[in-house]
């Protein structure tokens, strides 16, 4: 009896000097440690059971997206700046400001913002969706027509070719919530593996 104590005492005394290795102790062997164990147990839970978990949650195959570049930003101007300069494409498509307005998230975001998306059955104007494109990384823009389906980047000009009828079968959700500017973790990252490569 007193032989397992002191077993289960002598594993509970490493676990908490690994334990404090590799979460208070502050030397380059334990960050180096920890970059090597930890984050790549970070790394499977996330991508085996967290993501997993919330494309069932939200009915997408995709539930959270990064933003990776300008083409939704209204480059901080309040809505009647943005407008003034923006506006003159959307009023061609016969959208008036008034229904611009009523849109979710009529104000845009920005690069390194990160959207969770939620699949859905019907999609409307001014919805902000991810699709899929031929090749390279999906696009969130502005569901602006519906038959067929054509998005547009708030920033961009115009379309771009890719975004004018689009299958539904290559719309993988709509943006249900914004988290500012956390993904640029991420694309740092991203940016400095670009840049190796």
């Amino acid at each position: 009896m007193k032989r397992s104590k002191d077993r289960k005492a002598v594993k509970e005394n490493k676990l908490k000097k690994v334990w404090g290795f590799l979460w208070e102790e502050n030397s380059l062997l334990s960050w180096a440690a920890f970059f090597i164990i930890v984050l790549p147990i970070c790394f499977l839970i996330i991508k085996f059971l967290f993501f997993p978990l919330f494309s069932l949650v939200f009915s997408s195959p995709l539930p959270f997206v990064i933003v990776e570049s300008g083409s939704m930003e209204h480059n901080n101007a309040n809505f009647e700046t943005w407008w003034n300069s923006s506006g003159i494409w959307y009023e061609a498509s016969n959208i008036t400001k008034e229904e611009f307005l009523e849109w979710p998230l009529n104000n845009g975001f920005n690069k390194g913002d990160i959207m969770v998306v939620a699949g859905s059955e019907k999609y409307n104007q001014g919805d902000v969706i991810v699709f899929k494109r031929e090749a390279g990384v999906p696009i969130i823009h502005r569901l602006i027509f519906l038959e067929p389906l054509g998005t547009k980047g708030d920033n961009n000009l115009y379309q771009l070719g890719e975004e004018k009828n689009i299958s539904k079968d290559r719309v993988l959700g709509k943006a249900i919530f914004r988290i500012p500017l956390l993904g640029y973790l991420k694309l740092v990252f991203v940016d400095i593996y670009n840049s190796i490569k």
